[in-house]
């Protein structure tokens, strides 16, 4: 029961659409633009790198505050599972993101609320993801690929961390539930780019630039990018 506490927690925190009610604020319906995504990149392609870095921030945190009041009400009753509690949250938080009622579960990729539960999760893999998403993202400029790989690499880190003791207090079977918990993100984060990854393998993928080379007129008078990511 605790579990599907944590994962409705993180899903009600992950509705809040940071990139749609920035978009609102400017006087503009980001799903009407761009790759129709309400995530960072379609925002940053959209409003630019300003906006891109706020709806970021915003769905990042969005995870780390769900995550947080978890370990504020459970971190003392359930300490021995509080990482695979922080896990369900931060499951929640990301369907929340990608699947939002109120938008006809029309939302993001899920990336940003990624990075917000890397980063509350556990520092050994904050510094993991950081350098593999930048390096990838700074070395190609495609944001999928950092994001495919932070994902890749993470599952694979988590599995080698919790075999050899980092997470001591848990028992083999909950280790196991939460290396298949971490899997489905993972898979959801794959099918949540499949278009992205068929670009990749064709070499048709858009870069994505801090920069206004990523702007190009949509025919609207806006400013809107185009085969966008839109985490």
């Amino acid at each position: 029961m605790i579990r599907i506490v944590c994962l409705l927690i993180g899903y009600v925190f992950g509705l809040f659409q940071t990139g749609y009610f920035y978009g609102k604020a400017h006087g503009i319906d980001i799903r009407q633009h761009g790759s129709g995504n309400s995530g960072t990149t379609n925002a940053l392609r959209v409003l630019g790198t300003k906006a891109g870095l706020i709806v970021f921030a915003g769905d990042c945190l969005k995870c780390m505050a769900a995550v947080w009041l978890v370990r504020l009400l459970f971190g003392g009753s359930y300490h021995s599972i509080i990482y695979l509690l922080c896990l369900y949250t931060g499951a929640g938080a990301i369907l929340g993101h990608n699947y939002p009622f109120y938008m006809h579960f029309k939302g993001g990729k899920g990336i940003a609320a990624t990075a917000g539960m890397v980063l509350s999760f556990h520092p050994w893999f904050v510094v993991t993801g950081v350098v593999v998403f930048f390096t990838a993202f700074f070395t190609t400029h495609y944001v999928s690929l950092g994001s495919l790989l932070v994902y890749t690499l993470l599952i694979i880190q988590l599995v080698i961390s919790g075999q050899m003791g980092l997470f001591a207090e848990m028992t083999q079977g909950q280790l196991v539930e939460m290396y298949i918990l971490f899997g489905c993100m993972t898979a959801l984060a794959f099918w949540k780019h499949r278009e992205n990854i068929g670009r990749l393998l064709h070499g048709t993928e858009r870069k994505t630039y801090l920069t206004k080379k990523n702007k190009v007129e949509d025919g609207s008078g806006h400013q809107a990018g185009q085969e966008s990511e839109g985490h």
